[in-house]
């Protein structure tokens, strides 16, 4: 898997980005097929935008973001909805062909 953290009009603390790393390789653990993670963080008029990528096998891709002044907050944010996403395809995928056979209606005498 390929992480990679990227920064527009401003710069990120090594120590934030060490926590966003960490934080974005634990998707692993929800998800396996993750093949590459992008973290944008763009930096606008005293606000933080951080928009995350998730690719995943199969055409699969995964889009969050979020705004504040602060990145980390930002980023903390956009990550849940992430995990929502992914918590819901795989809810999905998983009980695609598990549904109860419908009921046959008793023949009337």
């Amino acid at each position: 898997m390929h992480v990679e953290i990227t920064c527009r009009h401003g710069h990120v603390k090594d120590d934030v980005r060490a926590y966003m790393a960490e934080k974005v390789e634990k998707l692993l653990t929800y998800f396996e097929r993750i093949t590459a993670i992008n973290v944008t963080v763009s930096f606008e008029n005293s606000h933080a935008r951080v928009e995350i990528l998730v690719d995943a096998e199969h055409k699969h891709d995964f889009v969050a973001h979020d705004e504040d002044d602060q990145a980390q907050i930002a980023f903390d944010r956009a990550l849940h909805k992430i995990e929502q996403q992914i918590h819901k395809y795989k809810e999905k995928v998983q009980n695609h062909h598990r549904h109860e056979p419908a009921k046959k209606p008793a023949d009337e005498e």
